[in-house]
């Protein structure tokens, strides 16, 4: 008896053992799913939730400022904002478009002109050239003006140059503007130097960052509540903040925001290599790998292997070394950045056969200030360079703290 005994116990502890771990097992499985749950929580645009704007727009005559990227994301696919507004009987006077274009498809740069929309007929007016913000004629008759266009996050990508010309004009003409806000695919940080007065260009305005951490929406408050209009009133801004979001979610962008930004990596690589641009160093501008390579001809192939030889294409009529091999680096599959990446720079420098002709003068307006090539040309270590852009990112803190919609 005492051995069934001891039997039957060691029996009922394995059972007792084995629920145990069904039980713990069971609840693991559920954190994971309410975790994975909570990941796969649908961000939705300001443009997405067309209930909290369209009492707005009922019986106005209004105008749009809007691009590719300005869609209204659907089960099946997407509709554009202008076309979903007109089909709500909403009576659109204008069409404005930002660099590239309302489709998208204009070299950085390259000037674009008026027109029609083939699909609307709608009057296209570009905000890019000559006329780069819409002047007392062209906002005639306009009760409201909507604003939808995907940004990167980053002072020198223009339209955040155009957002704040076309809340000038019309906080002048006293017409409200609606910005539906966007997620920011480099949201989750803020680096690099601040905007000095002097520098001041259509590629940097405003005293910030080059990478500012907040969204559309945020930074047209911050426009509007910084006084950095310049103009007797404030502009009546209306912001329409997204749902799920915060400055850390990873946002993947359905919809390229210009032609050589094709994709999540180049993306995330822009802030860092955009300042390439100042330099006699391709981009990888006239390739398919745009802001994920770059590259010269004068660099040596032993530390820079990649290669590769850029022609025309979409978004680059006239790339930089058109038809010369260049010598570079890859760096599709590096990781996720959380800050700019001056080592690619500073590296690159070091290795330029001529280095009297490696900046341009593009490079100043880009960084925003005259100390950062004059630090790479004395041979400052990225972390010693980055130490003295600190007491401005502090204050710049400070000043974004005021105006932020999300954690």
């Amino acid at each position: 008896m005492q051995k069934i005994k001891v039997k039957n116990t060691y029996l009922v502890f394995l059972f007792l053992l084995l629920m145990s771990l069904i039980s713990c097992g069971n609840k693991k499985n559920t954190k994971l799913a309410e975790n994975k749950a909570v990941a796969q929580q649908h961000i939705i645009t300001g443009a997405n939730q067309t209930t909290r704007y369209l009492p707005l727009l009922k019986g106005k005559t209004i105008a749009v400022v809007a691009n590719q990227t300005s869609v209204i994301q659907r089960k099946n696919g997407f509709t554009h904002l202008v076309d979903s507004l007109l089909q709500l009987d909403i009576t659109i006077k204008t069409v404005f478009s930002p660099e590239h274009g309302f489709r998208g498809k204009a070299d950085a740069g390259e000037h674009v002109a008026n027109g029609r929309d083939a699909k609307t007929g709608l009057p296209l007016i570009s905000l890019y050239g000559k006329n780069k913000k819409p002047s007392k004629e062209q906002l005639a008759g306009i009760d409201i003006v909507v604003f939808d266009i995907q940004d990167v996050g980053v002072r020198f990508y223009t339209y955040i140059s155009t957002l704040h010309y076309v809340m000038q004009a019309c906080s002048a003409q006293n017409i409200p503007v609606i910005v539906l806000d966007r997620p920011n695919p480099n949201g989750h940080y803020i680096d690099g130097p601040l905007l000095e007065k002097a520098e001041q260009s259509f590629v940097g305005m405003h005293p910030v960052p080059i990478v500012y951490g907040m969204t559309i929406g945020e930074y047209a408050q911050m426009i509007n509540g910084e006084n950095w209009l310049n103009t007797t009133n404030k502009c009546d801004l209306t912001v329409i903040p997204l749902k799920n979001y915060t400055h850390k979610s990873k946002y993947h962008l359905p919809i390229k925001p210009s032609p050589n930004l094709p994709n999540s990596k180049a993306i995330n690589l822009y802030p860092s290599l955009c300042l390439f641009e100042g330099t006699k160093v391709s981009c990888g501008r006239g390739t398919d790998m745009q802001f994920q390579i770059f590259g010269a001809p004068f660099l040596g192939k032993k530390k820079y292997s990649f290669s590769f030889t850029p022609m025309p294409n979409d978004g680059a009529k006239y790339p930089k070394f058109k038809g010369e091999h260049c010598n570079g680096l890859d760096l599709r599959k590096t990781n996720y950045l959380n800050e700019i990446n001056l080592d690619y720079l500073i590296n690159t420098y070091k290795n330029s056969n001529n280095k009297t002709v490696f900046f341009n003068k593009f490079f100043t307006r880009l960084a925003g200030t005259k100390s950062l090539q004059k630090q790479i040309i004395a041979g400052k270590s990225a972390q010693e360079i980055k130490a003295s852009w600190q007491g401005g990112l502090d204050k710049f803190k400070q000043i974004r703290a005021k105006y932020l919609l999300y954690d």
